[in-house]
């Protein structure tokens, strides 16, 4: 019994925090070096590390230090990348710390897990994740133990045994003594709410595809231009002498600058985010959120106000109203008070009720349906009529003259007999028919969950303008018409996994909101899952998205912040698509019809690093939030970059065509070839990145100064004939005027084209 058991004061608290320190483990400092090496044992470093190999064999030193300053600038900037996503995740997960229900000074209180401290007594239930290791003192639990055993099946945990930190309270509830804490804690690390999933989202995984086309492009052009040095009369020294250009080529589609741009895109949004009252668990949900067409919404604390009070009460026992109400007092929990439990004691303090002692307490579960309590010689239940009901079968005609449509019932057993029947009602938040609203604008549909009956469900649908019907659980299955569907009813938690499963089969891109134990699956198993801001530690722990405020106006946020990642997204997409197939194409068909490749090999090598440093800051870009759902379309993507690249290729082989005939040397072509690459890159850039013409629309600032270094530097190289040779002033100006018309040109094409996208 809890009457046994005290916790210490806030002063002995205090004491031992100062003592022991708070209740964490630091996390090791970020290596740089260590992931600095790490970076140059992947698939794309290998790619230039055999490149680097062959330059060198070749003797070709100059290009060989070109090429180790792009292996190096790559694992520089990547670990560069990934210590700033630590660092803002980091930022992130000490906002996730779970609070811990503890006793201090007699009273109950919440405080942060890391203000724990030895000798501290705390309440446990369903759904915790323990932030010590402790010693049960009353109660019986089950513990999931995987995250420190490996084994999946829960651990019962009776009067003395001990509980460790990071595990889950996955049964029952108890009295706990913390005895040990931080570092001194079996699990020795602090509980920590980021989940750093490892697979990939949607958009990933398109870009992976991306990559690979690339390849495969490279690799049928370099098929060609190996096969046509042989019909030129080529051997197999011509072949030796040109592998340098083939290897670039393939070296020209590795996405150096893809993870910092992902990083970097990001973190971006996590650290916005987190000023607007969402806290991010997995980035994949930022990803996937411009996708979302479907989310499932709690009403309560979601679309109602997370304060529901007693609108009335029927007593139809034999006992004093007044008594009948103490008793109810006995059977509501004050250690982890839900909004039930706090709306029905605020009801008893208006009443001028006394709280009744009570001799044993067994807290509210799903499984049962009810709260019980024992209290002066009684037994009382209190929780879900339809549960109830089936306790005592005449309660349903106790209840005739009962509306149960005018909000959410509680019923009361007292020694298995119907004893009366509360009425609470949740009020609808003020702005959530504006936000639902928003979602509609946009492309979601929103369907409301709820445990309340079908007409009370009803009400609230209407209340807020959720046009369709509002059915039952019990009714819904594969032929329900989601289109026509406003709220679902009756439901359990445990139904909503199958629901999202349901929505996913049928090819939505599903989101939800949840807060319970019970949601965990369903909120893992969603594209964008989302704790609520009362959700308990192990559903936040399972979403990747956790809501800080209450309320609607929050997830519009993250789903303007998913349309700025698919956007910067895209313009990475296209301009590397396009680029790569660019230079591709060119420089095969300037080898087909001028049998040498237009391009000088060091020149090659700088594009390709200048080109990685743009697409490098997209992940900063300045977007326009677009009303609709996004669909990933990798054919009409395709379709796009290469229409672009072909128009870019189509200008540039005539220009050097021209410049062939009309007495121009090959050296100097090969550096306005160089000029006019860069240029085209630059522009495709802000192409891309808008729907109106690129001359009406600025890029961020990060991404206009590196462009203006990169075409500063390209200007001086060109000049100044470093690296490559050099052309005059005038022949800079006519590269220049031709990438400015050939741009202009094909963005009066491309931008009809973008706007229907």
């Amino acid at each position: 019994m809890s009457e046994n058991f005290h916790g210490l004061t806030q002063a002995e608290a205090d004491k031992r925090l100062k003592e022991d320190g708070l209740n964490e483990v630091p996390e090791p400092e970020y290596n740089f070096f260590k992931e600095f090496l790490s970076k140059l044992w992947n698939l794309s470093a290998w790619i230039l590390e055999g490149a680097l190999i062959l330059e060198c064999i070749l003797g070709k030193w100059v290009q060989s230090l070109f090429v180790l300053l792009m292996l190096l600038f790559a694992a520089f900037n990547g670990a560069s990348k990934k210590k700033q996503s630590r660092r803002v995740l980091n930022n992130i997960s000490h906002k996730l710390t779970p609070t811990v229900a503890v006793e201090r000074n007699g009273k109950w209180i919440k405080i942060d897990s890391k203000q724990l401290v030895k000798g501290d007594l705390i309440s446990l239930q369903r759904g915790d994740v323990l932030a010590a290791d402790v010693k049960v003192v009353s109660g019986a639990l089950a513990c999931d133990e995987s995250s420190i055993t490996g084994e999946s099946k829960p651990v019962k945990k009776n009067v003395d045994d001990t509980a460790y930190a990071g595990t889950t309270v996955v049964e029952g509830d108890g009295l706990a003594i913390v005895t040990a804490t931080g570092k001194h804690s079996r699990s020795g690390k602090t509980i920590n709410l980021i989940n750093n999933s490892a697979a990939p989202g949607h958009l990933q995984q398109l870009l992976t595809k991306i990559i690979y086309y690339l390849c495969l492009l490279d690799g049928v052009l370099t098929l060609v231009i190996i096969i046509a040095s042989f019909f030129k009369g080529g051997n197999f020294n011509t072949f030796i002498n040109m592998l340098p250009f083939l290897a670039m080529m393939f070296i020209a589609s590795i996405p150096v600058a893809m993870p910092s741009t992902f990083a970097l895109s990001n973190s971006f949004e996590a650290t916005r985010l987190s000023k607007e009252g969402v806290l991010t668990s997995d980035l994949t949900g930022i990803q996937d959120a411009a996708n979302l067409n479907l989310l499932l919404l709690d009403k309560t604390g979601t679309i109602t106000e997370n304060k529901t009070a007693v609108a009335s009460w029927t007593d139809v026992s034999d006992l004093p109203d007044k008594d009948v109400l103490a008793l109810v007092g006995a059977a509501t929990d004050k250690r982890n008070a839900g909004i039930i439990d706090t709306a029905i004691d605020e009801y008893l303090k208006e009443k001028d009720i006394p709280v009744m002692d009570t001799d044993n307490f067994v807290p509210f579960t799903s499984d049962t349906g009810y709260s019980m309590a024992e209290a002066d010689g009684h037994n009382v239940k209190l929780g879900s009529f339809k549960q109830l009901s089936l306790i005592d079968k005449n309660a349903n005609e106790e209840v005739k003259n009962i509306n149960f449509k005018a909000g959410r019932s509680v019923a009361v057993l007292i020694d298995d007999k119907f004893a009366g029947v509360f009425i609470l009602q949740d009020k609808v938040r003020s702005d959530s028919k504006a936000a639902l609203a928003e979602l509609k604008k946009r492309g979601v549909r929103p369907i409301m969950l709820t445990g309340d009956n079908q007409k009370t469900a009803a009400a609230v649908a209407e209340q807020v303008d959720l046009t369709g019907e509002v059915i039952s659980i019990h009714d819904f299955n594969d032929n329900t018409d989601i289109d026509n569907l406003a709220g679902i009813a009756d439901v359990l938690p445990e139904d909503k996994l199958n629901m999202v499963k349901c929505f996913q089969k049928k090819g939505y891109i599903v989101g939800m909101t949840g807060d319970g134990v019970n949601d965990s699956p369903a909120l893992k198993q969603a594209e964008v899952g989302i704790a609520v801001s009362n959700a308990a530690d192990v559903a936040k722990r399972s979403g990747k998205m956790v809501l800080l405020n209450d309320g609607l106006s929050s997830i519009v946020k993250i789903l303007d912040a998913g349309h700025r990642v698919y956007q910067r997204m895209t313009t990475w997409s296209l301009t590397k698509l396009a680029r790569t197939a660019e230079l591709t194409m060119l420089l095969t068909f300037g080898y087909l019809f001028f049998d040498y490749i237009p391009m000088a090999l060091n020149a090659m090598v700088i594009y390709t690093i200048m080109n990685n440093m743009v697409t490098m800051m997209i992940g900063t870009d300045r977007t326009h939030i677009t009303y609709k759902p996004e669909n990933w379309n990798m054919a009409k993507l395709a379709k796009i970059a290469f229409s672009l690249a072909a128009g870019w290729t189509v200008i540039g082989f005539i220009f050097v065509w021209y410049l062939n005939t009309h007495g121009w040397s090959h050296g100097a072509i090969s550096t306005m070839v160089y000029v006019y690459l860069v240029l085209s890159a630059m522009l495709i850039v802000l192409i891309t990145r808008t729907r109106k013409y690129f001359w009406q629309d600025y890029p961020s600032k990060l991404v206009g100064i590196v462009q203006i270094a990169d075409v500063a530097l390209t200007f001086i190289l060109a000049l100044c004939g470093l690296a490559m040779v050099q052309i005059s002033w005038q022949n800079l100006l006519i590269t220049v005027v031709v990438a400015v018309i050939a741009a202009v040109l094909i963005d009066l094409v491309y931008q009809p084209v973008m706007k229907n996208r």
